[in-house]
């Protein structure tokens, strides 16, 4: 587990009352490894990315944030307040 409990994995904003984990490498792919992220984060990313793409990126964050989907949800959210929730789009 990742010793940064406070602030989400992916967003870096603080968590607020409800923290999702997530494995980087889906259990399914053999992951193990998990970090703390808000819930509507967490949906993002699976909206964005399937099971194989995430297999292939590991636990990089910054590979996470350079796919243009994930990237945008994140400079939008940013400024949103930590338990901030919304419907997540899926992938087209």
């Amino acid at each position: 587990m990742s010793g940064e409990g406070d602030v989400c994995w992916l967003c870096a904003r603080p968590l607020g009352r409800r923290t999702e984990w997530h494995h980087p490498v889906p259990k399914s792919r053999g992951g193990r490894e998990t970090v703390p992220l808000h819930p509507i984060c967490h949906r993002a990313i699976h909206a964005s990315l399937s099971n194989a793409q995430l297999a292939k990126m590991g636990a990089d964050s910054a590979a996470l944030l350079a796919v243009e989907d994930v990237g945008r949800f994140v400079r939008w959210v940013s400024g949103k307040p930590p338990d901030f929730h919304a419907p997540t789009r899926t992938r087209k």
